[in-house]
């Protein structure tokens, strides 16, 4: 029996990589025009604060997700941010080097629910002592992680999904 990826799965996006826990399609069909995706960010230091992704002028390929920071009104902070991004970039997002991450299981209790969760756990270099940063995905949540933990000099940066409104 070999371990190479099936690479006619579209959840393998190439040689050397975990299978990702969307598919494109999948990706696509879970992020309508309205999405709204509104996140905790803990920083390492400082203060938290919400951000929110929204997805509009969704398409075949691919959709505009745009972004802002909650201000402490509730309001938008700054400037919305627009991106265009396709099905597959999204996607690539979550394709991460078999050799240096390992895939499991995981229920989370977050602010959306008790989610069944994909959990990766990747170092963010090649050498055994390498930090790792984890990535949790919510198999009824297709698209983001609903949590993940990026470890950076100045600590853990924690971010966690607080809704999911479909539009």
């Amino acid at each position: 029996m070999s371990d190479a990826p099936d690479l006619s799965d579209p959840h393998v996006l190439g040689p050397g990589l975990l299978p990702t826990p969307f598919t494109a399609d999948e990706i696509r069909a879970g992020c309508p025009d309205g999405r709204l995706i509104r996140l905790l960010v803990e920083p390492g230091q400082g203060e938290p604060f919400e951000r929110v992704n929204r997805f509009a002028e969704g398409d075949e390929s691919g959709a505009v997700i745009e972004h802002w920071r909650v201000g402490a009104d509730g309001g938008v902070e700054g400037e919305i941010e627009r991106e265009r991004s396709t099905w597959l970039e999204l996607q690539e997002h979550a394709a991460f080097p078999s050799d240096r991450t390992t895939r499991s299981r995981e229920t989370l209790e977050l602010p959306i629910g008790r989610v069944d969760c994909l959990r990766y756990d990747t170092r963010l270099g090649p050498g055994a002592e390498s930090p790792v940063a984890t990535f949790w995905f919510a198999l009824g949540h297709a698209g983001m992680p609903v949590r993940f933990d990026v470890p950076t000099p100045d600590g853990v940066v924690s971010t966690k999904m607080v809704a999911d409104v479909r539009g």
